[in-house]
């Protein structure tokens, strides 16, 4: 008898554990910038371009499976600060190759080589080669493939090969598995992992450019790259993304780089119009967040940065731009949701309650 009272105790205990440590393991969803340096230009050491998602539960702190959009320089600086190990990410995804996207993919694949070169290997998602109406082609093959050459060409690879024979003999390119997809006018699925899902989309900016939406249990989010209108100039219904639009259609998250409209060609900056005309507006996305529903908006690639006096060689109308600044031209368009002002390192965690 006491045997038995005993078992269902037991075995009450066991469920009362399981129930509670089904409570503690919600799924959540972290959303973290990495870098939000507009452009080329270097302004105050921010990082350049660049998106950390990350999904799992309070048990793992949300980093069951690791994503990185875009590669912008600093970006490996900005992981060690969250400390997420770049032997740790899943998947790299670009949305166009642009240096300012591209160029801390090096400085990741790299480190990983060092000390990770066991594997495995890290996704790399990118578009098709791409042919501009110019002739030449954008490659994000190609520019993975040959991540390492300098490296080699100097010795290092040799020399550290020497040092350590469980290194990779073709260096940090070994390490990647190049995934890529042909962008078209509708979503489609180009990664997953458990209850992850990554669908793309083509978007305009530069051929081969792609927009990106992740789903997960605890939400979704999407990110837009550089991505603005077909249309290269006015006259248009507006300066953002009509795919861009159709993908963020009830996302929780948007994240959209933007230049804001004090660098128009009516405001004496002497920005370039064509330069201009590509980015969306900081207006003109919340305009599109209202429409599709998104509840959380989150400006990136800032153009100009908040506080700098010029953006590469070109004066601000009217002094540097603040947090206000941008805010102001997001509610103008009536949005209502939650603006986000991009800062490295800013993010947002779903649900809002981890």
């Amino acid at each position: 008898m006491k045997l038995s009272m005993f078992t269902s105790f037991a075995a009450a205990s066991f469920w009362l554990a399981l129930s509670a440590t089904d409570v503690s393991a919600e799924p959540c969803l972290k959303v973290t910038l990495t870098g939000t340096q507009g452009g080329p230009p270097l302004f105050n050491g921010q990082a350049g371009a660049g998106t950390l998602v990350q999904y799992g539960d309070e048990t793992n702190g949300c980093g069951a499976v690791r994503l990185q959009f875009d590669t912008g320089r600093g970006t490996n600086m900005r992981l060690s600060q969250m400390k997420v190990p770049v032997g740790k990410l899943d998947a790299v995804f670009f949305s166009h190759m642009h240096s300012d996207h591209t160029e801390g993919l090096g400085d990741i694949l790299q480190l990983r080589w060092h000390f990770n070169s066991g594997g495995p290997k890290v996704d790399i998602v990118c578009s098709d080669d791409a042919k501009s109406p110019l002739g030449h082609t954008l490659s994000c093959s190609r520019f993975v493939a040959h991540i390492g050459d300098s490296l080699i060409r100097s010795g290092e690879i040799a020399q550290r090969l020497a040092e350590n024979k469980k290194r990779l003999a073709g260096g940090p390119a070994d390490l990647a598995n190049v995934m890529t997809f042909s962008p078209g006018g509708e979503a489609a699925t180009v990664w997953e992992k458990g209850d992850v899902k990554v669908s793309a989309i083509g978007s305009h900016h530069i051929p081969g450019h792609a927009s990106y939406r992740v789903d997960t249990p605890a939400g979704s989010v999407v990110i837009g790259g550089d991505a603005g209108n077909d249309s290269p100039k006015p006259p248009r219904p507006s300066s953002t993304s009509e795919q861009v639009e159709k993908l963020s259609e009830g996302a929780d998250v948007l994240v959209h780089s933007t230049i804001h409209p004090v660098m128009g060609p009516d405001k004496d900056s002497g920005f370039p119009p064509p330069i201009y005309f590509r980015q969306s507006n900081a207006a003109d996305l919340g305009a599109l967040s209202k429409r599709a529903g998104v509840k959380n908006l989150m400006l990136t690639h800032l153009i100009p940065p908040m506080g700098a006096a010029k953006q590469g060689p070109y004066p601000i109308p009217g002094g540097a731009l603040d947090e206000a600044s941008y805010k102001a031209a997001v509610t103008e368009s009536g949005y209502e949701g939650n603006t986000i002002v991009g800062t490295d390192l800013v993010t947002i965690t779903l649900p809002s309650n981890q």
